[in-house]
């Protein structure tokens, strides 16, 4: 795939902030307050499916969700990650990762549906991402 013609789904640009980049991967943080939630978007156009990436590709994104994962669960001391690939909604591949704790609202639930997204006020995005830039180590560019 042309990674020239690869553009971001535009609801992913409508319900998400632009954070960095990996190798393969744009990094979005959700607007959603509640959770610390972050996105991976393979920048490859026309996927909608991990298998359908080429075999270094899929070695790729899963290198980039480990690294986002462990620096995750550092930077928000979470009880469990949840990482889901669902596109149900959106068809471009994306992967979510969602650190869960026992005080968050949805808890144990899952996070879709449950309570409604809360979006980030004042510093709130900004602490989140800081963060998230503390601790994410080699193989990142922030983006401003």
């Amino acid at each position: 795939m042309n990674a020239a013609k690869w553009s971001l789904h535009p609801q992913l640009a409508a319900d998400t902030f632009v954070v960095g980049r990996f190798e393969l991967s744009l990094l979005l943080l959700s607007n959603d307050a509640n959770y610390p939630w972050f996105i991976l978007v393979p920048q490859r156009a026309g996927i909608r499916e991990i298998h359908e990436l080429t075999e270094a590709d899929q070695t790729q994104l899963l290198r980039e969700s480990s690294q986002l994962g462990r620096t995750l669960m550092t930077a928000f001391a979470g009880t469990k990650l949840n990482v889901a690939a669902l596109g149900n909604m959106v068809p471009q591949l994306h992967v979510h990762h969602i650190v869960r704790n026992e005080h968050d609202p949805a808890w144990p639930a899952p996070v879709w549906g449950k309570v409604a997204a809360k979006a980030y006020e004042g510093r709130q995005r900004a602490e989140r991402i800081a963060a998230l830039f503390a601790e994410i180590g080699p193989g990142f560019t922030a983006m401003p």
